[in-house]
């Protein structure tokens, strides 16, 4: 009997998904160990690290999958579920023991809030994915993905490794800015998923002026300052966006809401994670106040 190894191919891809989650496992046990006997600072930056090598997995699952095309729902909430611990656990436990540890219960706070924010991020996604709508997925991302505001906690634990200072100077500043990742990822900011690059004079212009800035960090900084420099490029790109398009965007919205209202359920999901109060407020301004739903109107059911 001969085996037909095409059955195998979905495979690959959750194999990369456990990989990117064994990453995450290992920054949390890296960060367990720290202060112990023969254990000094240096863990938590190989802990960053391992978050760092868990983005690679991360983004290669995805590709993986559909050129092998065994996209799934069970490879959709297993990527989820991985996310949560290698790119929600594991950066929370690191900002927390780098950062946030000597503010005590305030700390763990913001610490839990950034992992609470990731769950509710994916949550949002996975049922948009699901349901077909068109925030989840395609040119813009509803909110901050959860492996970008991970990577901003490791590039600052990076670069003031890189410096010499192991642990947080400034912790109410760090609480600060895990509270601002933790609101972007759950708002209804919309960042570029990167899907419609093409190679043309544009992009490789824009690639050009990268590298040049890239190389000018890196020579008066550090090396590891070029992926912070990166990293908040893009979320500067997307906060500057929605500033810049708001009035456009919001227009768009009124436009499809009037060709075709989205179903009761969707809607009901929109509501309940955030997503849909710009565009009950637009159609609002437009035709009056929307009814309520039956559903929503009842209560939750039993």
């Amino acid at each position: 009997m001969r085996l037909d190894f095409r059955k195998t191919y979905f495979l690959l891809p959750n194999l990369f998904t456990l990989a990117c989650l064994f990453c995450g496992f290992y920054a949390i046990t890296l960060c367990g160990r720290l202060g112990a006997e023969g254990t000094g600072e240096d863990v938590l930056y190989k802990a960053a690290l391992a978050i760092l090598l868990g983005l690679f997995f991360d983004a290669t699952d995805g590709r993986i999958a559909r050129l092998t095309k065994t996209q799934s729902e069970l490879g959709l909430n297993l990527d989820s579920l991985a996310d949560v611990v290698t790119f929600g656990a594991a950066p929370a436990l690191l900002v927390y023991r780098w950062g946030l540890e000597d503010l005590g219960r305030v700390g763990m706070f913001f610490a839990f809030l950034f992992v609470a924010c990731g769950a509710l991020r994916l949550a949002r996604f996975n049922v948009l994915s699901l349901r077909g709508s068109g925030q989840a997925a395609g040119k813009y991302m509803l909110g901050l993905p959860i492996p970008i505001a991970a990577q901003v906690i490791v590039a600052l634990v990076l670069v003031n490794n890189a410096i010499g200072v192991h642990r947080a100077v400034n912790q109410v500043s760090i609480a600060i800015l895990v509270g601002v990742l933790g609101y972007l990822m759950i708002s209804g900011v919309r960042f570029r998923s990167m899907k419609d690059l093409k190679l043309n004079k544009r992009t490789l212009g824009f690639g050009f002026v990268l590298l040049v800035l890239g190389v000018i960090v890196a020579a008066r900084i550090h090396a590891p300052a070029v992926f912070m420099l990166l990293i908040g490029l893009y979320i500067a790109l997307g906060l500057t966006e929605e500033v810049l398009f708001f009035r456009r965007r919001r227009a768009e919205e009124r436009a499809s809401a009037r060709a075709q209202m989205p179903a009761d359920d969707e809607r009901e999901v929109l509501a309940e994670l955030g997503a849909s109060e710009s565009m009950d407020r637009s159609l609002e301004e437009d035709s009056g106040p929307i009814p309520p739903s039956p559903e929503l109107a009842s209560g939750p059911s039993p």
